[in-house]
């Protein structure tokens, strides 16, 4: 049985909803029924003893008990009145009804009813009906001992048929009623979550194609409104995952390019003509650096990309990164200075020595692809903080350029010669934002560019 239970439970919820729904109505009629059949057999009862009573009065009213004899006084309606009725003088039967047995039910009854005394009613069957009997005890006269109790009979059948036939009056109705509450209780639920059906399906369809729409600003009921901003949250959440995600694959392919490079040069070289062991040594000390080189951006990148933790653990000394950095420059082309403001050895910054090498990495290279004789890296301790510059003697960044200058994609001239993608920058301040810093656009003391970052001290 426990197998069968969810299959028949409806597995939509406008189903469940209309099901509760005549759950509910079939409750509230049923006791509605109950007490109105209740109080229906009750009127119908409280109305037979009444024309009992009434009959029995008009009876006793022809009794006689003033004599030594009990009389029964004559009227025009003589016939109409001893139908269905018994006179007893104390337990002594006078009259009964001329269809009734001396023995039957109903005059054991009556009997019963005048030993008693008192106005008294009883019910018993005839067979298959119903009777009602009530008695009415008749007064002796003034300063008479004698007393006379007159009992009356009513067929109850006619009642009964009609207490009957509105109890099935009743379950029908309340069958129809069931059926309309199933029937517009479906209907208005599915009124109601038809725009949820439509909100699901606009949802599936915009979080497929990563659209701009949104459910926002369109007249709706609170629920759905609510609704409508959660739904509008969650695809904000999954287009910046989207995007976050092509963002990470533009990076990882404009920081593996350089190192790639690199390896292919060094593999080309190697092989085009025989080499010498110490030749072979630096071609594969060279392809082991740019190894390593994109084993870290790799870890860095894929590490800042969980978003783990909202700032970067560990802590790197600042100037031992910045002269790795500079040694890797090529000094003939555009020597790299690395400039001290204060104590080297005070300078830590609160992020480890990769991740720090990411974020100054790409403004170096920028650096050195717009320069024309030097660049300079200085670095400084700041309350809390620690302040490195990067700065060149190049062209510099136009104004109508510098809001757009840590977009990714976006570069002055895309045309000036010099290879890039737009995604160094870009790259550098996530990462320092990452870490709880920032990376902005300084402002030159002479010509050319400053980029400056600002770290958390360790």
């Amino acid at each position: 049985m426990k197998l069968l239970q969810p299959a028949a439970r409806p597995a939509t919820l406008r189903g469940r909803l209309s099901l509760l729904a005549v759950a509910t109505a079939a409750f509230v009629m049923a006791v509605f029924t109950i007490a109105f059949n209740a109080f229906v057999h009750q009127h119908l009862a409280r109305q037979a003893d009444d024309q009992l009573r009434a009959r029995a009065s008009a009876i006793a009213a022809t009794v006689d008990t003033s004599g030594p004899v009990l009389r029964v006084l004559e009227t025009p309606q003589e016939g109409l009145l001893d139908a269905n009725a018994w006179i007893y003088q104390g337990t002594t039967l006078v009259e009964q009804p001329p269809s009734t047995a001396a023995d039957g039910p109903a005059t054991r009854t009556a009997a019963r009813l005048a030993a008693q005394g008192g106005a008294r009613c009883a019910t018993t069957s005839n067979g298959a009906v119903g009777v009602r009997l009530c008695a009415r005890p008749v007064p002796p006269p003034a300063g008479g001992t004698r007393t006379a109790t007159v009992v009356t009979a009513l067929d109850l059948t006619p009642y009964r048929a009609s207490a009957d036939t509105l109890l099935l009056a009743s379950l029908a109705l309340d069958a129809v009623m069931l059926a309309c509450t199933y029937a517009v209780t479906r209907l208005a639920v599915g009124r109601a979550l038809r725009p949820v059906r439509t909100m699901t399906e606009q949802a599936a369809r915009w979080s497929a194609s990563a659209s701009d729409e949104r459910f926002s600003g369109a007249p709706r009921p609170a629920e759905l409104a609510r609704l409508g901003a959660s739904l509008d949250a969650f695809l904000d959440r999954i287009r910046a995952v989207l995007r976050h995600e092509q963002q990470l694959t533009s990076e990882l392919s404009h920081e593996l390019r350089n190192p790639l490079a690199t390896i292919v040069a060094e593999l080309d070289w190697w092989q085009g003509r025989p080499r010498s062991e110490d030749e072979t040594l630096t071609a594969q000390r060279a392809i082991g650096d740019a190894a390593r080189t994109m084993q870290t951006i790799c870890d860095t990148l894929l590490a800042e990309a969980r978003e783990d933790a909202r700032r970067a653990p560990g802590t790197a000394a600042v100037f031992p990164v910045l002269r790795t950095l500079a040694a890797r420059t090529d000094p003939a082309l555009v020597p790299v200075r690395v400039l001290a403001v204060g104590e080297e050895g005070d300078l830590v910054a609160g992020v480890p020595a990769a991740v720090l090498e990411r974020i100054v990495s790409p403004l170096l290279d920028n650096a050195l692809r717009y320069a024309a004789t030097a660049v300079h890296i200085r670095a400084s301790g700041e309350p809390g903080h620690v302040r490195i510059e990067v700065g060149d003697d190049g062209p510099g960044v136009p104004e109508g350029f510098r809001s757009h200058l840590f977009q990714p994609g976006r570069r002055a001239d895309p045309g000036d010669g010099h290879d890039g993608a737009g995604l160094g920058l870009p790259l550098s301040r996530r990462l320092a934002r990452s870490a709880g810093g920032e990376a902005e656009l300084g402002e030159p003391g002479g010509g050319g560019a400053v980029f400056v970052v600002r770290l958390p001290a360790g």
